[in-house]
């Protein structure tokens, strides 16, 4: 399905991630991605991804660091060629109420989400420009949708992402490039794992489908959205979220 194609994840080393540059990778594309402060784990994606057959290349890059991204997008181009795929999903988060954020609370989240992908998606486009094709997909958020509690800058910043997709969008699609965007509901990763078991039974207990979401079912998502079926989605939020919101 992505034979001979070139796929850039952000915060590839573990969670939605690494299931999605895994996917790209068992459909035959070769994968750049970046993590940051994860070397190990970051070693055992790649290791997977190459077990697989396929060229893979990673390296330690803090997105917010827009100069840092376009170097790292710059080296993924000359080791493996210029992407064909950009899976945006490197992101962080703070949890306090709203009267306690900082501006540096702000800033940080904000820095990752909406700058990292902005300016990440700017550092491959020209590339897709110039070869007629390319596809990004934008990891957004359930919660950028519904919003949520002592989160209201990673709220923002997903609610952000979304509108940044749609924009991109409209400039991108007369040229043969695809934006689209992907808001995931509750997906049991680390992250969510970090939050104790009431919590979860809770959560989960309200949720039609009963459970919360495997990384690799927002990875299908995604190779349904870079693969040879997913022309007609342009500027689109796809949310699997187990019936969290429905529209």
């Amino acid at each position: 399905m992505l034979h001979g194609q070139i796929a850039l994840v952000t915060g590839g080393s573990r969670g939605i991630g690494r299931a999605t540059a895994l996917a790209f990778a068992r459909e035959g594309a070769d994968i750049a991605f970046c993590h940051l402060h994860d070397d190990a784990k970051a070693a055992e994606t790649a290791a997977e991804i190459a077990a697989l057959g396929r060229r893979v290349r990673q390296r330690a890059v803090d997105v917010a660091d827009i100069a840092a991204g376009r170097v790292f997008a710059d080296w993924a181009a000359a080791e493996l060629g210029p992407a064909d795929i950009l899976f945006n999903n490197a992101g962080s988060n703070v949890r306090k109420p709203f009267e306690d954020m900082t501006e540096a609370d702000f800033d940080g989240v904000m820095d990752v989400h909406v700058k990292g992908m902005f300016f990440m998606a700017q550092a491959v486009y020209p590339a897709m420009l110039a070869r007629g094709r390319g596809c990004i997909i934008n990891v957004a958020s359930q919660l950028g949708l519904k919003g949520g509690p002592n989160i209201a800058p990673y709220c923002t910043a997903k609610a952000g992402i979304i509108g940044f997709t749609r924009a991109l969008a409209w400039e991108a699609a007369p040229k043969g490039v695809r934006v689209n965007a992907i808001a995931p509901g509750p997906i049991d990763t680390d992250l969510v794992r970090r939050n104790s078991a009431e919590w979860r039974r809770a959560f989960e207990a309200r949720l039609p489908a009963g459970r919360f979401g495997t990384a690799e079912e927002i990875a299908a998502t995604a190779l349904l959205l870079a693969g040879p079926h997913g022309g007609f989605y342009v500027g689109a939020t796809l949310s699997p979220n187990g019936g969290d919101i429905m529209y």
